[in-house]
């Protein structure tokens, strides 16, 4: 049985830095795309960053580019998102997803195993 479990969130002030990480379980995860998603209150969840089985090849969403940068140390089977100059507008849930299949996606409904969400607030 596939587990995710995010950790690291928490309460920030703007401008601040917080890494979150998650912590796979059930397979052997290095064989397979990761992402991380949020959502905020009242909004869908929405599509942060991927990053590919080996970690060579990444992508992010427009609004967090420059700013959060995901990893993962397969060793570990740990995926991490790296999230600096946090805005206020960054407060969510944030979690992590894989796929069934190896193939790249930035859907939320490509992804099949999801985490339980970690809590990000960024206070103004």
């Amino acid at each position: 049985q596939v587990q995710l479990v995010e950790s690291g969130g928490g309460l920030v002030q703007a401008g601040g830095s917080l890494r979150l990480s998650c912590a796979g379980s059930g397979r052997s995860f290095s064989n397979y795309v990761m992402g991380w998603f949020r959502q905020a209150p009242g909004k869908e969840r929405q599509f942060v960053a991927r990053i590919s089985a080996s970690g060579g090849s990444t992508y992010y969403a427009d609004s967090v580019k420059g700013r959060f940068t995901i990893t993962r140390d397969n060793a570990k089977n740990t995926v991490y998102l790296q999230m600096n100059s946090l805005k206020p507008e960054d407060t969510a849930v944030y979690y992590c997803a894989t796929r069934r299949f190896n193939i790249v996606a930035s859907t939320t409904t490509a992804y099949e195993y999801w985490g339980q969400g970690t809590q990000v607030t960024v206070s103004s």
